[in-house]
């Protein structure tokens, strides 16, 4: 198939960006996918075209993404980029009265500052081509629930990014989209239930009595519900409509019933929103 452009996705080692690597590549793009470990890379070589490139390109690291800017450009000769899917990030969770500092700080790190680094790098060659930006954020990002106030920081963080990139880049027809996935069935649900008991571990003996049957019973409800999460297909086919669509949205919503449930709870008094969340969770 022939070649229809260069997208450089981050975070495909696993995932919504492993399954948008794969599926970009499958349609003819040139795919630079982001990974952090040279086995994820060689995985994904074994199944894909020799059109997918792995790169080495950890969000949280200004030289690492320095250098696969290099690396990405170099490889392109004088070619522009025709997209770029900010799709890394990972889960802080925990109470935030108990929060380590440090663990916030790494939460908006990666997740807001490291989208923008790799945005800035990728600039110049997106400008170019014309290319298109996909942010990867979630419903978390439009919604808040407890013991994820780190993680929904940064996604409402990405919010205001991306509708501030999407004015300031108009002038050179770079569009620029957010995805907002809900529930999605991938391994970052587990790797976050991990940390969760690593950071349980951490706790003392004052924040397991005030905030323990509560920690268990948004665990379970994240097991349930995670149970019943979307495909990355749901994702995969967002993110090709806001890279190829000829009017492409600027927000796409997606999961089982995600839409209906923002719209809910947003026209939901905040109290009575803040009720049917903790109900949900089976919290008092």
């Amino acid at each position: 198939m022939a070649n229809k452009g260069a997208v450089v996705i981050t975070g495909a080692s696993t995932g919504i960006g492993e399954a948008c690597a794969l599926h970009f590549d499958k349609l003819g793009y040139r795919v630079f996918a982001g990974i952090r470990k040279a086995a994820d890379g060689e995985s994904l070589r074994r199944r894909a075209s020799e059109r997918l490139v792995p790169v080495r390109l950890d969000i949280g690291d200004e030289t690492e993404i320095r250098q696969a800017a290099h690396n990405v450009l170099e490889a392109l000769g004088g070619d522009g980029l025709a997209g770029l899917v900010n799709n890394a990030g990972i889960v802080v969770g925990g109470m935030l009265e108990f929060l380590p500092l440090d663990a916030l700080r790494h939460q908006l790190e990666v997740n807001v500052i490291g989208q923008i680094a790799v945005t800035q790098a990728f600039l110049p060659s997106l400008r170019k081509a014309q290319g298109r930006i996909v942010n990867i954020g979630s419903v978390s990002g439009l919604i808040s629930s407890p013991f994820t106030g780190a993680y929904a920081a940064s996604k409402f963080a990405l919010e205001a990014l991306t509708d501030a990139l999407r004015m300031e880049l108009r002038p050179w027809k770079i569009h620029v989209s957010i995805i907002e996935p809900g529930f999605i069935q991938t391994p970052i649900t587990n790797k976050s239930l991990e940390a969760a008991e690593d950071l349980r571990a951490q706790l003392s003996p004052e924040a397991l009595q005030l905030y323990g049957s509560a920690i268990r019973a948004v665990e379970n409800a994240v097991k349930r519900e995670s149970a019943k999460g979307a495909s990355t297909e749901v994702v995969v086919k967002a993110v090709v409509h806001a890279l190829a669509a000829r009017r492409p949205r600027t927000r796409y919503v997606v999961g089982a019933n995600s839409g209906l449930q923002i719209g809910f709870a947003r026209a939901l008094p905040d109290r009575w929103r803040d009720a049917l969340i903790t109900r949900q969770l089976g919290l008092k």
